[in-house]
């Protein structure tokens, strides 16, 4: 199981949220491409990229510093990228820079054959996210509620050939009070394509129930930023105490 480094940014900077609020973020860094670095220095094997700016103004905001972290660190960790990509050619734009991964959202959400062209035109390279609170999705940053189930959604993305689907708890998120074990296993157990976790993660107690609980359902990773930035968990020892739990 991947233990995956999440850089939001917001305005240029290095942030995490609390459950999705922009008024609440908080700075952890003023240099992205050097956190990315971090990162890739120990060890990681995936990095989570989002454009928070870009969720909300529905375009990409911050393209220049993402670029300069993707020609850092892309050769060294595969890049998932989400946050304001609403149509192919920005699509195209950040794959030929070389994202590995991108994270379609919102534009899922709002207008499903985006989502099923874009799984179409990059095969293997798509993957949808999932944003939800109390089982319902959450659109535009986070801003807004909808009336959609996270299960229904989630096997129709499945069917548009994604991927992957990444499940962030907005209630979880950012607030360090443990992963939502019962919502995520639910939707895992629901669908068939792998599925990232996000939301939550506090401890080494949580990779292990993670590793024990959802990896078993297709669970293939967990994002994780504030507590990795406030020291809760070192990251090095969370990826090996996940290597562990799996015997490898």
């Amino acid at each position: 199981m991947l233990i995956i480094p999440a850089i939001d940014l917001k305005d240029g900077r290095c942030v995490r949220l609390q459950q999705g609020d922009m008024t609440t973020a908080t700075i952890f860094s003023e240099d992205p491409v050097a956190m990315a670095k971090h990162w890739a220095a120990q060890g990681a094997r995936r990095l989570h990229i989002v454009d928070l700016n870009g969720a909300v103004a529905g375009r990409p905001k911050n393209e220049k510093v993402i670029r300069d972290m993707i020609s850092t660190v892309g050769e060294a960790m595969p890049i998932q990228l989400g946050g304001g990509i609403r149509d192919l050619d920005t699509i195209e734009s950040y794959i030929d820079a070389g994202v590995a991964f991108v994270v379609i959202g919102t534009a899922a959400v709002k207008n499903p054959g985006f989502l099923s062209d874009a799984s179409y035109a990059f095969p293997g390279r798509i993957i949808a996210g999932l944003d939800a609170k109390d089982g319902k999705v959450a659109v535009e940053g986070w801003s807004k509620m909808t009336g959609h189930d996270v299960i229904d959604l989630a096997k129709k993305f499945e069917g548009y050939g994604i991927e992957a689907l990444v499940y962030t708890d907005i209630g979880r998120d950012g607030m360090m009070s443990g992963v939502n074990v019962e919502a995520t296993l639910k939707l895992a157990q629901a669908i068939k394509v792998p599925l990232i976790a996000s939301g939550g993660l506090n401890s080494l107690k949580d990779v292990q129930t993670i590793c024990e609980t959802l990896v078993p359902e297709g669970v293939i990773g967990t994002i994780t930023g504030r507590a990795l930035y406030e020291g809760k968990i070192d990251f090095k020892k969370a990826q090996a105490a996940a290597d562990k739990a799996l015997g490898k």
